[in-house]
């Protein structure tokens, strides 16, 4: 039940641009301090989790691994999808709620 609202609130997030997808743009927003919480999904290669992981944990971003790479895809209204970056403080601060209710 909370997996369905937090992905129902990706797409509300995705209809209004606040999201950025793609594993080297989400490090790029990390990097640049644009990113406020990155969502990974949990068949990502071990290589690309790492990576993310890493990056976050340096630049103080939360993040959370949930789904698979089609459930975050099929949420956004795009193709298979590894890693989210909500550039949005009130999306990422509702998804972050959502997240760690469970």
């Amino acid at each position: 039940m909370i997996n369905q609202a937090v992905f129902n609130l990706l797409g509300i997030a995705a209809r209004a641009r606040k999201i950025i997808s793609g594993e080297e743009l989400v490090v790029k927003e990390v990097r640049n301090g644009n990113a406020k919480l990155v969502l990974l999904a949990n068949d990502a290669s071990k290589n690309s989790s790492k990576k993310i992981q890493d990056k976050c944990t340096y630049y103080n971003v939360e993040y959370h691994v949930i789904g698979d790479r089609y459930d975050l895809g099929h949420a956004t209204g795009k193709e298979a999808r590894v890693a989210l970056a909500i550039t949005d403080k009130g999306f990422a601060s509702k998804l972050s709620s959502l997240l760690n209710e469970k």
